[in-house]
């Protein structure tokens, strides 16, 4: 069986006429979890959708599991599920109903126990009797997570999947991340602009510029190649492109 679950080679995302996405090329290894970092416009967003067969690409080839995506997405998909705190849920329907309609959509057999254990685990029980758009931004980001979590994939995609909660409840959902991780050895590949997050789940960290990727490693890797104390610090540099000065010389001494 292959140490790699997500395999992208020369992908590329054209939105006429800005090129989203630049010929990247980068494998996410099983039971790791790593980060695609950039700023707003990097491609990060772009990737992840289409790793999940919801874009399809200008350019490339995606393969997840051994399987083309999104080729055999249908297979495919039933081992995957996504979190994204910008993709809103049905409105008008209560949290409880919205599970269950996802939960339907991958065929749990028993759903409703799998939602209630969820419920628990996140802290949701008070919430499933509430309408979906009254919620607020922090309790709606855990309904996503739940959401994500219904069909215990193997592979997980995250986009700031801690954006809008509370520091008590977002240092919450990462240790259970780490544990939902560990208990079933998935594969998280995930988004975010919290550097500490990133420095805390990641095993390695993908930096993208302009749809391109400018540099990568474990995040220890990268704060030693720059020099820095923090990840926030990294992606400042590579934001503002002081990253061409301060890696180009290191390089070169390591040759």
């Amino acid at each position: 069986m292959t140490d790699v679950v997500v395999a992208v080679e020369h992908l590329s995302k054209r939105f006429e006429p800005v090129l989203a996405v630049d010929a990247v090329d980068f494998v996410v290894e099983r039971g790791s979890t790593t980060a695609l970092l950039g700023g707003n416009g990097a491609g990060k967003t772009t990737t992840l959708a289409m790793v999940l067969g919801l874009l399809l690409p200008s350019a490339g080839r995606i393969t997840i599991f051994g399987q083309a995506m999104p080729q055999r997405r249908y297979r495919l998909l039933a081992r995957m599920n996504f979190s994204s705190p910008y993709m809103d849920l049905p409105h008008r329907l209560t949290v409880r109903e919205n599970l269950t309609v996802y939960a339907h959509l991958y065929g749990l057999s028993d759903y409703k126990a799998r939602i209630q254990h969820l419920a628990q685990e996140l802290d949701l029980e008070d919430l499933l009797h509430r309408i979906y758009g009254q919620l607020s931004s922090g309790q709606k980001t855990r309904v996503a997570l739940a959401k994500a979590l219904l069909n215990e994939p193997e592979l997980l995609l995250l986009d700031e999947p801690t954006a809008s909660l509370d520091p008590d409840t977002a240092d919450y959902v990462r240790s259970y991340l780490e544990s939902y991780q560990k208990s079933v050895g998935a594969t998280v590949l995930l988004a975010s602009h919290n550097m500490s997050e990133v420095e805390r789940l990641c095993d390695n960290v993908i930096m993208l510029r302009a749809g391109r990727i400018v540099d990568q490693g474990t995040p220890l890797a990268l704060l030693e190649r720059y020099g820095r104390q923090n990840m926030e610090e990294v992606f400042i540099d590579i934001a503002r492109e002081r990253h061409i000065e301060l890696a180009l010389p290191q390089r070169k001494a390591a040759r």
